[in-house]
């Protein structure tokens, strides 16, 4: 539901302000109306994300206060057309194949993720294709930086300053291109953490939700055992899923991608040829909706929407015990 609201809402925007959201290089006008969410989600990744919980009564009230925290948006280009907007997560490989899997299992109800993505697991199955991608010429923006994204975080205050200012967060920014050519297993574009229940500090844990930039994660072709164990560390975190030797993360302000696909013969019908080329591209997974089109131009729009959140808080440890309180008065004296 809220990525067809966010994409609904995006739309009208910019059609009641004459801007072609057609062209990919118009800036897109963010929407006067704040969004509120409800969580009643699969995984909630942008309540967790913006929130820290996926408490209902916590979002009520976040709403019924009027807070608001304005993300980042990615717009999502094939050709010559806008395909759709991205808040969180846009994924090719594995979680596009899992997505199209699940849709086969609705009757499962969350359940048919786990299952999707065991079957996608088992497969192995990697993608040849080509990326390019810009990197932001602001050094404070890196995946080097260790600096969580919290309430009042200030990487997001400076990237919003500029933006008032005039200094589009976008893929026009002056930058360095680079290309990866290859087999991939995944690519995984994250806008914020993507924190979920499964995945406590989120797919990226250093990203921001107002940089102007996305997370771009590239897993290439591996074996099993050591995709599986790229997933367990994203899942616990027990060491870094980026300091792995076939994977590769880079902080983004526009990408493109393209896919490699076998050359038919000259004999070959048409629709065998279409069969051929479905057989050797994946899909994309944009915010949990599908995405067919395999060739692909992204560009971040920095803070576009503005949600009724705050960030995500940071909990203060409190004492647990009269002794805990007493160690704690010893050596913080008055």
């Amino acid at each position: 539901m809220y990525a067809e609201i966010l994409n609904g809402l995006l739309s009208r925007t910019q059609k009641s302000s004459g801007v072609d959201q057609d062209d990919i290089s118009s800036s897109p006008v963010g929407p006067d109306l704040r969004i509120g969410i409800i969580p009643a989600g699969s995984t909630d990744a942008v309540v967790f994300g913006t929130v820290g919980v996926n408490d209902p009564v916590t979002s009520a009230l976040h709403i019924a206060i009027g807070d608001s925290l304005p993300i980042d948006v990615t717009a999502v280009h094939n050709d010559t057309r806008l395909l759709a907007y991205c808040s969180s997560l846009l994924a090719y490989g594995y979680y596009g194949d899992a997505m199209v899997d699940s849709e086969k299992h609705r009757w499962m109800g969350p359940k048919r993720y786990d299952y999707s993505g065991f079957k996608r697991f088992i497969k192995n199955r990697s993608y040849e294709g080509e990326i390019q991608f810009l990197t932001s010429t602001d050094h404070s923006l890196t995946l080097d930086d260790s600096t969580r994204c919290r309430m009042g975080c200030p990487v997001c205050y400076k990237a919003g300053q500029q933006a008032k200012k005039g200094s589009k967060c976008t893929g026009n920014d002056s930058g360095r291109w680079q290309t990866v050519r290859g087999k991939f297993l995944a690519i995984n574009s994250v806008t914020m953490s993507c924190m979920c229940a499964m995945t406590p500090d989120g797919v990226s844990p250093t990203a921001h939700v107002g940089d102007g930039c996305t997370d771009l994660i590239l897993v290439r072709d591996t074996s099993r055992f050591n995709y599986m164990r790229h997933l367990w560390r994203t899942a616990t975190h027990s060491d870094s899923p980026l300091n792995m030797g076939f994977v590769q993360a880079f902080r983004v302000k526009a990408y493109r991608f393209q896919p490699s696909t076998t050359q038919s013969n000259s004999n070959t019908s048409i629709s065998n040829d279409l069969h051929s080329r479905a057989a050797h591209t994946s899909v994309w997974n944009c915010d949990g909706e599908i995405i067919t089109e395999a060739a692909i131009d992204v560009r971040v729009h920095c803070q576009l929407v503005k949600l009724f959140a705050r960030g995500v808080e940071v909990e203060e440890k409190m004492p647990c015990c009269i002794p805990c309180v007493m160690t704690q008065s010893k050596s913080n004296p008055v």
